[in-house]
């Protein structure tokens, strides 16, 4: 699955606006802003995909995998 930039986008603008329903409590409003935005970036993040493509080796009989490693993330 690729990134989703506006499903970040929009849990990024909820977590602002829940700051307002924190009641006037500035300490518990950062807070909550602070665990809306770090689920936010976390779940984003779980989302991305590695698509390798080339690049990395291995002696035939194992050890060590050499090489750069050529692919991209999505």
């Amino acid at each position: 699955m690729p990134l989703n930039k506006s499903g970040l986008e929009q849990s990024i603008k909820s977590a602002f606006k829940s700051m307002k329903d924190a009641g006037g409590d500035e300490e518990q409003g950062l807070n909550q802003l602070c665990s809306k935005l770090a689920e936010a970036v976390d779940t984003y993040v779980k989302t991305a995909t590695i698509n390798y493509t080339t690049g990395l080796t291995t002696a035939a009989g194992g050890g060590p995998v050499t090489g750069v490693f050529n692919g991209n993330l999505s």
